[in-house]
């Protein structure tokens, strides 16, 4: 990162700050409209450069960051999470989005695929005569 350039595709900033596992999937989501600059929906190959407000939507989670620095290559987790700043309101959202999803699936009901076994059969016949 110390020979930074002064502007990067933002398709390869996405991917190089590691929100998407893949360019093609980066290129792909900016095509889509999944990420604005300074609340403008652009192409993948906007020339991205530091100080610029971004808004990333990933699945059911949104990031509204600012962008401090910029790369071309992917690194560890650790230097990517230098090239943004992502604003408390957004961090504190999608950790509640999460908390939320993550209680929505446990509470659901849960199917077992298939027909039931001869044990679980009769299980059930055991309960729906109790009902009676």
């Amino acid at each position: 990162m110390t020979d930074q350039p002064d502007r990067t595709r933002i398709d390869k900033w996405l991917w190089a700050a590691r929100f998407y596992k893949t360019r093609a999937l980066a290129a792909a989501a900016v095509e889509g409209g999944k990420a604005q600059v300074n609340g403008e929906r652009v192409k993948p190959a906007k020339p991205l450069k530091a100080g610029d407000a971004l808004i990333v939507r990933n699945g059911p989670f949104e990031w509204d960051i600012t962008v401090l620095a910029l790369s071309e290559r992917r690194g560890p987790a650790a230097e990517a999470a230098k090239l943004y700043r992502e604003s408390e309101e957004s961090r504190k959202a999608r950790e509640d989005k999460a908390a939320l999803i993550k209680a929505e699936r446990h509470s659901g009901p849960v199917y077992v695929k298939g027909r039931p076994t001869k044990k679980a059969r009769r299980q059930i016949i055991r309960f729906q005569r109790a009902d009676d």
